[in-house]
């Protein structure tokens, strides 16, 4: 993920909030191997998607912090993964007797009240759901770069590509800096949430993800719009990662957390590993 697109190697100017941005030339990727991307933040050791996961990829010079993007019934973009929110913070206890526990039914204010650590540990029974601009705050002036996921949740259909594309468009101070030093790429499940957020931000990386191993067909179509494929580790091998560097794109595996698998991955030449434990390839 260090660059725009291999098909869009060279200057390549885009219109962002009437502010024109230049991408420089790109260059081959330097023999430092693949990038180090925190899912859900150092999610291994700290509760995922908290400050407090985000905090700890950053100190453990993550490349990148992965990040899923969900909304809240008043149109607060948070980091947030499940579909139901039971799993991960004491919501049933704090809201008891509601119909359903999804993002999508509490405002921000509600949702800001939960307890999102004491789950993992209880030394982190302070920590609570942040917003996607509070994770763009935490990442802008550190080396840590952001990959959002948009929520594969039914209840949205395409609204959060376009609500984070707008958010992001916002923000063009923060996406001029991120894109200039390759630290900015959003993914997706759902092809037609990559699509429409590719169709507002053309120039911001867009990844499709694959619980399973992508057909030829399939990655031929892709690769007329899409920068990256980024596919479960286990269904990914060389003939995969060659194929996918042929047709222009990057390949980002998930979730690499076993020494062996992540080894077997980096041998393969794969862009970037996304795994829970950070610091096992940092050494941070």
């Amino acid at each position: 993920m260090r660059r725009a697109s291999r098909r869009r190697a060279g200057a390549v100017v885009a219109v962002l909030s009437g502010l024109a941005l230049a991408a420089t030339s790109t260059t081959a990727r330097a023999a430092t191997g693949p990038d180090v991307i925190a899912h859900r933040g150092s999610s291994g050791a700290a509760p995922e998607n908290t400050a407090a996961a985000i905090g700890l990829a950053v100190r453990q010079r993550a490349d990148f912090v992965e990040i899923d993007v969900q909304r809240t019934k008043d149109g607060r973009l948070v980091n947030f993964h499940d579909c139901t929110m039971e799993r991960t913070t004491d919501i049933e206890e704090l809201y008891p007797g509601r119909p359903r526990y999804r993002v999508s039914d509490f405002t921000w204010d509600e949702l800001s009240r939960l307890d999102a650590g004491s789950w993992f540990h209880e030394d982190y029974a302070s920590e609570r759901l942040v917003t996607v601009d509070e994770v763009v705050r935490h990442l802008w002036h550190t080396r840590t770069g952001l990959l959002a996921e948009i929520s594969p949740c039914a209840q949205y259909g395409t609204t959060v590509a376009t609500d984070l594309a707008d958010a992001l468009r916002g923000k063009p101070g923060y996406v001029r800096q991120a894109l200039a030093r390759h630290r900015l790429a959003v993914q997706s499940f759902e092809t037609d949430d990559a699509h429409a957020f590719h169709t507002v931000l053309p120039h911001v990386p867009i990844g499709i993800l694959d619980a399973d191993r992508p057909t030829d067909t399939e990655l031929l179509r892709l690769s007329r719009w899409a920068d990256q494929i980024n596919p479960q580790y286990t269904v990914t091998d060389q003939a995969l990662v060659d194929r996918v560097h042929r047709l222009g794109m990057d390949i980002n595996v998930w979730t690499v957390d076993e020494p062996g698998a992540v080894r077997t991955m980096a041998s393969l030449g794969v862009d970037g590993i996304i795994t829970d434990y950070p610091q096992n390839l940092t050494r941070r």
